[in-house]
């Protein structure tokens, strides 16, 4: 049985959660990639699913339990 870590996350979705937790909205992170707003949604979606999360508070707490964004990790 594989664990969620070991599942991993894609680079594409380590980027998003990476600026997330930066406090961008979609609309910046879009805009900072180059893709669209509709693009940033399904890959927090698929993050969100992935986590088994419903919030962006949940979401960030779970990336840094299981390892996704450094324990020292300073957000902004």
């Amino acid at each position: 049985m594989r664990t969620k870590r070991s599942e991993g996350l894609t680079p594409r979705q380590k980027e998003i959660l990476k600026l997330v937790s930066q406090g961008n909205t979609n609309r910046d992170i879009a805009r900072r990639l180059d893709i669209s707003v509709r693009t940033v949604e399904v890959h927090r979606f698929n993050l969100m699913r992935r986590l088994k999360v419903r919030n962006v508070a949940q979401l960030l707490r779970q990336a840094l339990q299981q390892g996704f964004l450094p324990k020292n990790f300073a957000f902004r």
